[in-house]
């Protein structure tokens, strides 16, 4: 239905409104008979003229429809049944002007009519023209348009058009046709500016220009049925609309041969790119030019479900720790495989995630090798389109291609810089990947989780609970304490647990709350499966952990919004429990919390450490143990110091406020903010004294320094060897 309104429209069918009018003038208004005329209808649209004698007639005018053929109309399909509101829906339809309709709208509409959970399930994020271009752009389209601004003769530009002619362009997750639909349309116009050149160099020998794009130029895997018959439509259309254009602004010397019958639309396949043999859907030889292009599903390793576990299983079965990447790694592993040793490029729009955290280390040593390499990345910009249920999702553009001496160029919003050498954190710098590390790389102390309870809720307190408990037995006070979680630390929850030591047990078991409490922990040790646990039962008074601060304690939350400019890092007495939830670092220098809450260190993170959703997670394996921070004297220490102070003695002048609330980037009080722009500036002063100006410099800056410090670790590491033997 949706290729009749738009064939009535835009003379594919010679008379106008042919659909339209004949639906109303041959169908009954209460819409009682509108479900046999589509189905007759699209009978006869899939036959030809000359063999309808048999076929049942639309009052006289089924011979004014032409033959269709092409597939669209070839499977039997039962229109359902209409009512007379229904019925006067489509002629209203009719009556719109789909003579602009936009192909690359209806992945937008699969959007909108799919069920929420089925979209997600699928990946599918309708991907805008804008962000279409961000990736075809560098990956051929600037270079084709680069030669033909250098083609000054005749010969060389059809040389252009007969490439143009053989290039073959797979989407492995094409979805309703977007990527292909921009790019059949944007290699249209560029073969239209090539032949008004040939006619301005050719005059007054004039000749009639055909086109030498073929729909069948164009290759596509995709899941949903739906989706997949969308994208065979939806060529079809943007053939259509491009021929006109060809004519239109070609005049005279522009022609297209007739649309109908239809021809081939691509070569669209419906299947599991996951498992499909791409070389068999789009084969290439040594001679061929074949670019890669699309937006495949994202799906993080905790949100497969099992049909996408065993896609994992079959293309990273020889890989280690495979099972923690994200779904997305396939295609790139895959199109990796593809282009190896061939003429051959490919891009992907992806979640920023693969280029983060424990995702580098699993993924990008086994692409980056074997002669590919990085040819350009736009980094992270913030997903939009004008779909119904927008993906919230933060993104990149990443392209990659077999080794070449060609520059390699980052993106960054509007600018764009040129790069000696684009790594896997998509930084201009060395290959170096961020591993996970046990010890400070810095001369740091060792950062811990906090205390896991393990107590079956046994030893923790809501304050309503503890109120009763204290109300009950007033020395019980000597056994409670402030509990401190990642979640209660930044939202100002309040929490409570027993935290009793040995040789006071039997005075705390005098008290019957208490009793009854570390009874239930000891079920629940009892009753695991886990031999540890069962163990831990003989000390149920107590949280599995046992860690305190003499004095002071650094807390640093697990996870922490993506909104805020730093990850709120709190300076706490030793009176305070930390839970399992948030990390810590038990009497920590002032001087550690300057630097884990600085802007250079929020930089380090937001790069190498992972994501949860697109929030913050902090990990003291792969951001702490990692970060980079040069040896500095005690007088710099002391320095860094009194800038924590100050930083402190600002949110202390806000009692009232949450962490949250006190970082909040839209409500950070100017005092808190100026704080911390002021310990920036001193921590960024132990590294240089020539200030940073932008957060891709300090980050290239700190990867550098990593790579000295990981040599020179290494190098220590041997000489120490050297001398033991």
């Amino acid at each position: 239905m949706l290729f009749c309104f738009f064939a009535e429209d835009t003379e594919i069918f010679d008379t106008e409104s042919i659909f339209t009018n004949t639906l109303a003038q041959h169908t009954a208004e209460n819409g009682s008979d509108t479900h046999t005329f589509l189905n007759t209808l699209f009978l006869l649209l899939n036959t030809p003229t000359n063999e309808r004698q048999k076929l049942p007639s639309i009052g006289g005018v089924g011979g004014s429809f032409p033959y269709v053929n092409g597939g669209l109309f070839k499977d039997t399909i039962a229109s359902p049944l209409f009512t007379a509101k229904a019925r006067k829906f489509l002629i209203e339809l009719g009556e719109l002007n789909w003579r602009e309709i936009n192909p690359d709208i209806f992945g937008s509409m699969i959007q909108a009519v799919v069920m929420p959970e089925y979209r997600s399930d699928l990946g599918m994020h309708y991907t805008s023209v804008p962000n279409i271009l961000k990736l075809i752009r560098p990956l051929f389209l600037d270079e084709l348009y680069e030669v033909f601004e250098n083609c000054k003769t005749i010969p060389q530009l059809r040389k252009l058009l007969n490439r143009l002619s053989k290039i073959k362009f797979l989407d492995p997750a094409c979805g309703s046709g977007n990527f292909l639909i921009i790019t059949y349309k944007e290699i249209r116009l560029l073969e239209i500016k090539i032949i008004q050149q040939i006619i301005e160099l050719s005059a007054p020998q004039l000749e009639t220009h055909y086109t030498q794009i073929q729909l069948s130029q164009f290759y596509g895997i995709e899941l949903d049925d739906f989706a997949h018959e969308m994208a065979i439509l939806s060529l079809w259309l943007a053939e259509h609309q491009m021929n006109k254009v060809f004519e239109d602004r070609l005049l005279d010397y522009g022609r297209s041969k007739p649309i109908l019958p239809l021809k081939q639309a691509g070569q669209i396949v419906q299947g599991n790119a996951a498992r499909k043999d791409w070389k068999e859907v789009c084969p290439i030889t040594p001679d061929d030019e074949v670019y890669i292009i699309g937006n495949p599903p994202y799906l993080g390793a905790r949100v497969q479900d099992e049909e996408q576990k065993r896609d994992m299983d079959l293309v990273f079965q020889t890989f280690p720790k495979y099972k923690d990447l994200d779904y997305i790694s396939v295609w790139f592993f895959k199109a990796k495989k593809y282009i190896e040793g061939l003429n051959a490029k490919a891009a992907f729009v992806s979640t920023n995630s693969v280029c983060q955290g424990q995702q580098v280390a699993l993924l990008w040593p086994n692409i980056l090798k074997n002669g590919t390499e990085i040819a350009f990345a736009y980094l992270s910009f913030k997903w939009t389109n004008n779909a119904k249920g927008n993906a919230g999702v933060t993104v990149i553009v990443l392209g990659l291609r077999n080794k070449s001496t060609e520059p390699k160029f980052l993106f960054n919003e509007n600018i764009k810089k040129e790069a000696k050498n684009i790594n896997a954190y998509l930084l201009d710098g060395a290959e170096v990947i961020i591993a996970e590390r046990m010890l400070p790389i810095s001369k740091f102390p060792k950062m811990n989780f906090g205390n896991m309870p393990n107590d079956g809720g046994g030893l923790i307190l809501t304050e309503e609970e503890k109120n009763i408990l204290l109300s009950e037995s007033p020395k019980a006070s000597k056994f409670v304490r402030i509990l401190l979680g990642s979640a209660e630390y930044i939202r100002g929850d309040k929490r409570y647990c027993l935290w009793i030591e040995d040789e006071d047990l039997e005075e705390a078991i005098q008290i019957p709350f208490i009793q009854k409490r570390i009874k239930i922990t000891q079920t629940h040790r009892l009753s695991s499966k886990d031999t540890g646990t069962n163990e831990l039962a003989r000390r149920s008074h107590q949280f599995r952990d046992r860690n305190v601060a003499k004095e002071s304690q650094l807390i640093i939350p697990g996870v922490s919004s993506e909104r805020r400019d730093y990850i709120p890092i709190g300076y706490l007495g030793n009176d305070t429990v930390i839970s399992n939830s948030a990390l810590v670092i038990y009497d920590a220098a002032p001087y550690l919390f300057a630097v884990v809450n600085s802007k250079m260190h929020m930089v380090w993170v937001n790069a190498v450490g992972g994501k949860l959703k697109t929030d913050y997670r902090y990990s003291a394996k792969l951001c702490y143990n990692t970060f980079p921070f040069p040896d500095i004297s005690l007088k710099q220490k002391e320095t860094l110091g009194l800038y924590v102070y100050g930083i402190l003695d600002e949110r202390a002048k806000h009692p009232e406020k949450t962490m949250a609330q006190l970082y909040d980037p839209d409500k950070m009080p100017a005092g808190l903010r100026i704080a911390h722009q002021e310990l920036d500036r001193a921590v960024e002063q132990c590294y240089r004294l020539q200030p940073f100006t932008t957060d891709t410099e300090r980050l290239e800056y700190l990867f550098r320094l990593y790579e000295e410090m990981s040599k020179e670790g290494t190098l220590f590491a041997k000489q120490k060897k050297t001398k033991k033997k």
